[in-house]
């Protein structure tokens, strides 16, 4: 199956489960979604939910927060990841939308992205949502994983190689659903930690539930007493463990002796076998 199949069964797939592929944000105004979507960065929608009508009802306008000092809009928004940041961000955006486009949001994602606090991620949303922008297809932490795992793209690293590779596969007119459907995925189903592939829907096309199929079935019976991790090969115990790269480019545990990465945990019984994994900000084992 081509990345183009993929896609494309995928987001059927997950279309056919997720009956609203659109943001989780409330909002009312394009002024109250960029502030929302700002104050969204490494923060819950849920969490900006709850701490946005307090905003909104103080500072009701971009006029209104450009005069904000950005110590009361901290407080307010305390319970927020980086209030401190995200206040003189909120400030210095609105000052820059009421003295450069007469209070009114640029329409671009490039106009967007000259406004402070404004990134790349944070000006495709607002645009697709917005304005509707077909150009834009937002990658943010859940994007970036769930389009990895599933083999949407091929080891993109970075949002915009993500953001590429999936312009690449995706058709054009189905950008903006797509970024909601791989989002919402990845919030409740597809999880950084704890992925739910017992309920997923597209298994049958994720590489990374393949991969993680393939490791070895935890053994049973092993003496944690005896070392940390038991080599399978050479059937024995031991404490300090050597290294090696996989054929995949991962750093994998292996026994010191004989230098088999078929090792399982003593504790645990559980194989000490990694598969590739996506995550922002996460460092692979290479």
């Amino acid at each position: 199956m081509t990345r183009s199949e993929c896609a494309r069964f995928a987001l059927e797939a997950l279309g056919s489960v997720i009956s609203r592929p659109e943001t989780e944000l409330k909002y009312n105004s394009e002024y109250e979604l960029i502030v929302a979507v700002i104050l969204s960065a490494q923060c819950t929608d849920a969490r900006v939910n709850m701490v946005t009508p307090a905003v909104f009802a103080e500072w009701p306008t971009f006029e209104a927060m450009e005069a904000a000092a950005p110590a009361d809009v901290a407080r307010v928004i305390a319970s927020i990841s980086y209030p401190n940041n995200k206040s003189r961000h909120l400030v210095r955006m609105a000052g820059r939308v009421v003295a450069d486009h007469a209070g009114q949001l640029p329409r671009s994602v490039d106009g967007l992205m000259q406004l402070p606090g404004v990134g790349r991620k944070t000006a495709q949303v607002v645009a697709s949502v917005a304005f509707s922008d077909e150009s834009a297809l937002p990658v943010d932490t859940h994007v970036f994983r769930v389009a990895n795992r599933i083999g949407l793209v091929e080891r993109a690293d970075t949002p915009l190689k993500v953001e590429r590779g999936l312009k690449a596969v995706v058709p054009r007119g189905s950008w903006a659903k797509a970024h909601h459907l791989l989002i919402l995925h990845g919030r409740y189903t597809c999880t950084a930690r704890k992925p739910a592939c017992h309920k997923c829907t597209v298994t049958t096309v994720c590489r990374f539930f393949a991969a993680r199929g393939r490791l070895p079935d935890p053994l049973r019976g092993l003496d944690a007493t005896k070392g940390i991790y038991y080599c399978k090969t050479r059937a024995h115990y031991f404490d300090e463990a050597a290294y090696r790269t996989d054929r995949s480019g991962l750093r994998q545990v292996a026994c010191p002796k004989c230098g088999s990465m078929n090792v399982f945990a003593a504790k645990t019984g559980e194989t000490t076998k990694r598969v590739r994994d996506y995550r922002v900000g996460m460092r692979q084992r290479r």
